[in-house]
């Protein structure tokens, strides 16, 4: 079996960096060669010409003080002094870091370097690499297509040699696969190449992973590391979801059928019943880093001094000083025996604000050190906070933004839309996400299925999908109001962390998404709106997907929906593996 078949693009992409990077480099070129004289005649110069020309001046510039003439006003002898003073510097900074002219020589030659960042590893093309102690001896060997030296990093390396030498390179482990980006300069060759080496390395084909249409350079160093493609996400759109007014067409990116038609059937309800209302109940990011003591009594010390008003004040300026957004709200300490949690609360404008907290405890750590000199800070986060895990001090006290979002359906909605009847929706929310949830022991998970939502949503807008575990508590609350006329929904949710900046929002897809809904990037006249808008409209389609799953148990339709819309019709036993 031909195990690197069904890659189309791969080979004419490599074949086309083949002709751009095969470069023909001459013999060796030594610094030095660069200047007029010796090298050794050249530094005495320079160093005598900075001396003398230094003299000089401060000698002129001590008359003109005596005499009281202004220093502005120069004359030529002068000028030509600080030239001259200003070469010699250049040139005696560039003597300390001659590889800076090393550098431009070997640009002007059409050299291409290369550098191992972590283990010094000289590249060759036989595949055996120069150690630490050889590296001299590498530089000073004639510059070859069989391998390239190290030169101080300026600008976006090139490896000499075709890219199938690269791939063998990779294969054979004498290049690292994480660092093809930048000893490339081409983030999309490199994955290229790494996808070429991986499956070389396994001996499975990838067929089926697209490469092409990706902008990779938009993941380097923030997103996603060693990318070797992409996963294709269908996005679908429920709505309009009418909220506070205003009506939403929600993204979602999920492969789950009927997700996104039974979301659009809750949204199709609210707008029918005059839509949803939400409200922000609380904005606050946390974070919460472990320290020790030598005793407990030192450990409450502390927590009473953090925890103290008065001290308040302080802290927050040490905090803040970390963003011109991030601003502290609270501290709440726990303790352990010796050990104390501190769980900081701030707010983080249109950000998530993970980084932003993480900064700002950092200097309040600092801080209290001068009064608490035998605090031993074991970690920067203790998970008490707490991130991407089921906790009850989230679902108690909230992270992110805590939102409440409700509506009021119509009895007539009740019966031709959703296709049940408000009595037996009231019931199976009692028995099902209330009663049901507490005999499984459930922790923030009174609902039918609010990380379906939450999760969708997530993807399509490029929050952190692990940040799915906490986000998606929630309580779905049901109850017959107006004489039994009409059915009261509601879903509270005390911690959904979503951000528009930073992280995945920047990709052209997500941000396509948030633009969708009105709120992509950072709001300009009131940081942190688009954020707080976010959660609330995640909440609201909760909200709607909440009262359709619902009312589809009720009616008996869950089974048959999915027979029909979640069912592949291919027969995957005739797909090729």
């Amino acid at each position: 079996m031909d195990t690197h078949a069904g890659e189309p693009t791969l080979k004419p992409y490599l074949r086309h960096h083949h002709d751009h990077h095969d470069l023909q480099p001459p013999t060796s070129v030594k610094a030095s060669d660069a200047l007029p004289l010796p090298l050794y005649l050249t530094n005495g110069l320079f160093f005598g010409l900075f001396f003398s020309v230094a003299y000089f001046l401060l000698h002129r510039w001590r008359e003109k003080i005596r005499n009281s003439t202004p220093l502005h006003i120069i004359t030529f002898p002068e000028i030509a002094g600080i030239v001259c003073l200003a070469a010699s510097v250049i040139y005696l900074l560039g003597f300390f870091g001659i590889g800076v002219v090393q550098s431009f020589i070997s640009r002007g030659s059409h050299d291409s370097w290369d550098v191992e960042e972590d283990s010094n590893v000289m590249i060759k093309k036989n595949g055996i690499g120069c150690t630490p102690a050889e590296s001299l001896a590498c530089t000073l060997a004639p510059v070859s297509r069989e391998r390239v030296v190290a030169p101080t990093i300026q600008e976006p390396l090139i490896l000499s040699g075709d890219d199938e030498e690269v791939i063998k390179g990779v294969v054979s482990g004498t290049i690292p696969s994480y660092s093809l980006e930048s000893k490339l300069g081409d983030c999309k060759r490199a994955a290229a190449i790494r996808r070429e080496a991986l499956q070389r390395m396994t001996g499975r084909s990838m067929e089926g992973l697209p490469l092409e249409g990706f902008d990779y350079e938009s993941i380097l160093g923030q997103c996603c590391e060693m990318p070797v493609g992409f996963v294709q996400i269908p996005v679908g759109i429920a709505g309009p979801l009418l909220l506070n007014g205003t009506e939403y067409m929600v993204p979602m990116a999920t492969t789950e059928g009927c997700l996104v038609a039974s979301t659009n059937r809750g949204c199709k309800a609210i707008y029918a019943s005059g839509g949803a209302s939400s409200m922000l109940l609380k904005d606050a990011m946390t974070r919460a880093p472990v320290v020790r003591f030598g005793t407990a009594k030192r450990a409450a010390e502390l927590k009473f001094f953090v925890e103290d008003p008065a001290n308040f004040d302080a802290l927050s300026v040490a905090f803040n000083r970390s963003s011109r957004f991030g601003r502290l709200q609270n501290i709440k300490c726990a303790v352990a025996g010796k050990n104390l949690y501190m769980r900081f609360s701030c707010s983080t404008g249109d950000a998530m604000g993970m980084n932003m907290v993480s900064k700002g405890v950092q200097n309040v750590l600092d801080y209290v050190q001068t009064d608490f000199p035998d605090m031993d800070i074991i970690g920067i986060s203790g998970n008490f906070c707490s991130d991407k895990k089921p906790a009850a001090v989230n679902w108690i006290e909230g992270r992110g933004k805590s939102v409440v979002c409700e509506a009021i359906i119509k009895e007539e909605v009740v019966q031709k839309v959703l296709k049940t009847n408000i009595d037996t929706l009231v019931e199976l929310n009692m028995l099902k996400n209330l009663a049901g949830s507490a005999m499984a022991g459930a922790l923030g998970g009174f609902n039918a299925h609010a990380s379906n939502i939450v999760s969708a949503v997530y993807i399509a807008t490029g929050q952190d999908p692990a940040q799915n575990v906490e986000s998606s508590h929630c309580i779905t609350m049901m109850e017959a109001v107006n004489d039994g006329k009409d059915l009261h929904i509601s879903v509270t949710m005390p911690s959904i962390e979503v951000g528009t900046v930073g992280g995945g929002t920047q990709l052209a897809s997500q941000s396509a998404c948030l633009n969708l809904l009105g709120v992509k990037g950072a709001s300009k006249d009131s940081p942190g709106s688009n954020s707080r808008l976010l959660a609330t409209i995640v909440a609201g389609s909760v909200l709607a997907g909440e009262l359709s799953l619902m009312s589809a148990i009720a009616a008996g339709q869950l089974v048959r929906s999915h027979m029909k819309y979640n069912r592949s019709s291919k027969d995957v036993s005739k797909i090729a593996s």
